[in-house]
């Protein structure tokens, strides 16, 4: 903290510039930490904020509903194959809080009580509270509070830049399964087994083989095990497909949504259940199978009326055909990025690139300088006019999800600009 003495006052955006109060202007190359779809000041967005502003801002979904909260149930139902309900939330740690809490109680209201352990993947990222630290434990991350967390069953992950000696790639992901499936086939107490969909983002942009989450589904369905995803920054396009598990094909019984859900311009989360999730939930009052869990500001008519209006816009637009068309522009830069003193890996899917920044190429030695190398590149990604963050050693880049060919080709120039400017640094 002790490094961050002032920061810059956003002032303003449009499109894929972020300005400030002194009229610089950056490229928003994290889309605003991940969720924003169309770029900024989208008018028909700002329109549908105003327009449900002046009739409901806000009712309780205590007891109550609204006509927005309502049908964009309908439409997240529509669009999720295997869902039956939503649950609203306002971020999507508390999406995935409710996923864990809906994912143990399904098994106490069917009177299986033993079945309340949670597996997941090492290295997975699920949000910044205690739950959420608990399932999605990045030791960088949350080391300091691992008394405080629940204990997980943790599963290795296939990274194909770091796979352990003696293995093959393919090896690697049949040891990985294998390993679920062994302890999962002798573990009757596993509630659910829970993972990112499509790729560990937080992670370092792990992106997992062909089948492997479709193995893990089918290894949950064999040994009666739940499958809870989590697409909060993967779904919605992010990876270039609406809704990645269809392309993984592998149906949960509990996802999540977030981030893009509203196009990044209000907060707002859910999480869907099936329809066997949901019944085991419905009981005379005495019998306490009812879910135990609220928030002030579940179901907000001005986030869901937002939402429904980007959602028609991914329609509109077809969204989802341009980002896997655009996304082809991150493959031209492979070969320049790659040749970079300090890039070890480059890992990419649909709007989605992590760089991975290293001492030692052929040792693949993370960098550790003294200075963060988050500090490092916002310094340096700002004397070239975009915004950046990074994790760990890992470059992200997360552009808002319409960004153009030219203004990805921008930014991607840029973004090698700011890497051989850094890397002076290390």
């Amino acid at each position: 903290m002790k490094e961050w003495q002032s920061f810059d006052e956003i002032v303003r955006a449009k499109g894929m510039w972020l300005i400030d109060s002194n009229g610089y202007k950056m490229v928003d190359a994290v889309a605003s930490m991940w969720c924003n779809v169309w770029g900024h000041s989208k008018q028909e967005l700002v329109r549908a904020i105003a327009t449900q502003s002046k009739k409901l801002q806000h009712s309780s979904m205590f007891n109550l509903t609204n006509e927005p909260a309502e049908r964009l149930a309908d439409k997240l139902v529509g669009i999720s194959p295997g869902m039956y309900k939503v649950f609203y939330s306002d971020n999507g740690s508390s999406a995935m809080e409710i996923s864990f809490k809906l994912a143990i109680q399904y098994w106490d209201n069917i009177g299986e009580k033993n079945k309340s352990k949670i597996a997941c993947l090492e290295n997975g990222y699920h949000g910044d509270t205690f739950g959420a630290m608990s399932v999605g434990y990045v030791p960088q991350f949350f080391g300091k509070f691992k008394k405080q967390l629940f204990s997980t069953i943790q599963f290795p992950v296939p990274n194909k830049y770091r796979i352990p000696k003696g293995y093959t790639y393919s090896d690697y992901q049949n040891y990985c399964l294998d390993k679920i499936e062994k302890q999962l086939s002798k573990d009757d107490k596993i509630a659910a087994f829970v993972m990112e969909s499509g790729a560990q983002v937080a992670g370092g942009v792990v992106i997992y083989p062909k089948y492997f989450q479709k193995k893990i589904s089918q290894i949950c369905k064999k040994y009666n095990v739940l499958l809870v995803l989590d697409e909060i920054a993967t779904g919605f396009g992010r990876l270039g497909s609406m809704v990645q598990y269809t392309e993984q094909k592998s149906i949960p019984d509990i996802v999540a949504y977030g981030k893009m859900l509203t196009g990044g311009y209000l907060t707002m989360a859910a999480t869907l259940a099936s329809k066997k999730i949901y019944d085991s939930f419905l009981g005379e009052f005495n019998d306490w199978k009812h879910l135990f869990h609220g928030h002030t500001y579940t179901g907000n008519p001005i986030a869901a009326a937002v939402a429904l209006e980007n959602l028609k816009l991914y329609q509109k637009y077809n969204l989802i055909k341009k980002i896997q068309k655009t996304s082809k522009v991150f493959e031209r830069y492979y070969e320049e990025i790659s040749k970079l003193e300090s890039v070890g890996d480059i890992r990419h899917k649909g709007m989605l690139m992590g760089i991975e920044l290293v001492t030692d190429k052929d040792k693949k030695t993370p960098i550790h300088p003294k200075k963060s190398i988050n500090k490092i590149f916002f310094e340096e990604g700002k004397k070239h006019g975009i915004y950046l963050r990074t994790l760990g050693n890992i470059v992200m880049l997360v552009p808002p999800l319409a960004i153009s060919e030219n203004d990805l080709n921008l930014l991607l120039n840029r973004t090698i600009k700011t890497i051989r400017s850094a890397q002076k640094l290390f």
